[in-house]
């Protein structure tokens, strides 16, 4: 089952704390939709390789963290959904004293990275990527011509279809006349509208992590398409913003991504100024569904009361742990708030940790 943001940045944490004594920490990153089984007949490859390591301690250590590796594959029948990031190692702190540890981790994200490494850390930097990613974000830049669909995952842009029109730029010598012509290219650019829309809601429309979408283009084509509404309504709510560009590749998806970066930070401070104007609604007319501070919120998640567990981004890293491992333990929803709002700076100076309750305590 894929780690949640906050389980993954809570792995993330540990693992970043480890340092192998030579290079012995293995990272192995699996792509989704990649043969599992191709990644265990490499390992079993470098577990042969392993064993003209010269130092003694390093070859055990190294062989015995691999076939861990190994093992764990093998109760698998296929790659995860959103494949598989691996890392074993001896993690003991006392010299000659082995403790060989493995984390097998399906990300929040579907995995792009295929990697097999052997170093004096564990290699993060995949994992770390889609800690950055709170939303995702639908692209579309088009014109007559042609239109481009891709998707925003935090700072990685990523084409996922391609189309073209068909529509001809001018009449040729000793064509139509100019009104047959003029129907023939409506008539085709409604035809592209509509597989244009197909497509967005082939690969939007139950796409539950779909924050909101974007489009690009000229000002007429863009307009038009919107305006005269060819995607699912569902969609078409979720347009967030019409940019004008040039461009209807995936130059163009960078161009929309460039100049919607306002757009794109107003949904994120929207989001969290809902979190906290409805929990200080709570705080202050709906007495008893609602707690501030930590020791009212730590009795309310003694007793399973909490519905979401607000913490601000700035607590103590320890403390904020704590209290997330027991808002697990009941399936409460977490929020973490940045301090870049004026409401999320008041909820810091507050003390930083609440939550909204399933029922008074």
């Amino acid at each position: 089952m894929p780690l949640n943001k906050d389980d993954l940045e809570e792995v993330v944490e540990e693992l970043e704390q480890y340092k192998g004594r030579h290079t012995e920490l293995i990272s192995v990153y699996i792509p989704a939709g990649y043969d599992i089984n191709s990644v265990q007949k490499q390992l079993e490859a470098e577990t042969s390789t392993a064993k003209n390591i010269k130092s003694t301690s390093t070859r055990k250590n190294v062989t015995d963290a691999l076939e861990k590796i190994i093992r764990h594959l093998k109760t698998l029948k296929k790659t995860p959904k959103n494949g598989l990031a691996l890392f074993a190692g001896d993690i003991s702190k006392s010299e000659g004293q082995q403790d060989i540890q493995l984390w097998a981790i399906e990300p929040p994200i579907a995995l792009k990275a295929r990697l097999y490494r052997c170093d004096k850390t564990f290699v993060l930097d995949y994992l770390k990527q889609q800690l950055e990613v709170s939303e995702v974000f639908g692209l579309l830049v088009m014109d007559r011509k042609e239109a481009t669909i891709g998707v925003l995952e935090g700072k990685r842009i990523e084409v996922l279809q391609n189309l073209t029109s068909g529509v001809p730029s001018k009449v040729k010598a000793g064509g139509q006349s100019s009104q047959r012509f003029h129907r023939i290219t409506e008539g085709l650019t409604k035809k592209f509208y509509k597989r244009i829309a197909k497509e967005m809601k082939k690969i939007f429309y139950d796409n539950e992590k779909l924050k909101g979408i974007l489009v690009g283009g000229p000002i007429p084509t863009k307009d038009e398409f919107l305006d005269e509404e060819y995607l699912p309504t569902k969609l078409h709510e979720k347009v967030i913003g019409r940019v004008d560009i040039g461009g209807s590749d995936e130059s163009g998806l960078k161009e929309l991504v460039q100049k919607s970066q306002k757009i794109l930070a107003k949904q994120e401070i929207i989001h969290e100024k809902q979190i906290l104007e409805e929990f200080f609604r709570k705080i202050g007319e709906d007495k008893g569904m609602a707690v501030l501070k930590e020791e009212d919120t730590r009795r309310a998640l003694k007793y399973g009361a909490v519905d979401t567990l607000v913490l601000s981004k700035g607590l103590d890293k320890e403390l904020s742990k704590d209290l997330k491992k027991e808002a697990k333990r009941i399936d409460s929803d977490i929020e973490v708030i940045s301090t870049e709002t004026e409401e999320g700076e008041q909820f810091a100076n507050l003390g930083g940790i609440g939550a909204t309750l399933r029922f008074a305590v």
